[in-house]
């Protein structure tokens, strides 16, 4: 995967970037007063290979002139046989307000569409206040479930294929 949006770069993650990644959701969660938790939630970083690639999903990173701004992931989960949680969508504060986070979900919804997936589950906390209205603000609907200590928040969107166009519900 590659695309781009603006001066920004999103690509499939590669071995190289699994520190730079892990620097950004570090920062981000630190920004926000959420612990950084390498042996429990954020140990699918650090592990991409088995936590992502090898079980269907995806880990794409940002780049803005070389450098990693941002990271977004998503990967099959067993709440339903088609579905899948979005994870790990993080930018550092240099590459927000800028409509990037918007594009990458987008991105991801397409991407998740293809593979045939029709509900997306994503997990957040409420001090993450931007990301609970980016979610919000393009359809996803509060549910339960919470399964991440440093979470409280469930969001849960349903895909349907409807005369050949993705629509959401």
């Amino acid at each position: 995967m590659k695309t781009h949006y603006r001066d920004f770069v999103i690509r499939s993650w590669s071995e190289g970037d699994r520190a730079f990644a892990a620097d950004v959701i570090h920062f981000v969660l630190t920004e926000y007063g959420l612990p950084w938790e390498p042996d429990k939630a954020d140990r699918d970083v650090l592990e991409i290979e088995e936590s992502y690639l090898a079980v269907g999903g995806e880990f794409w990173v940002v780049e803005q002139q070389g450098q990693v701004v941002g990271t977004a992931a998503y990967y099959p989960i067993k709440k339903a046989q088609d579905a899948v949680e979005i994870r790990k969508m993080y930018l550092l504060p240099s590459a927000r307000r800028k409509g990037l986070g918007k594009f990458l979900l987008k991105e991801l919804e397409s991407a998740i569409a293809t593979r045939g997936f029709q509900q997306i589950w994503i997990e957040t906390a409420t001090v993450l206040k931007e990301a609970v209205q980016l979610y919000e603000s393009s359809g996803y609907q509060p549910a339960s479930g919470v399964e991440t200590a440093r979470c409280d928040l469930v969001y849960v969107k349903y895909l349907t294929v409807w005369e050949g166009a993705l629509r959401s519900s």
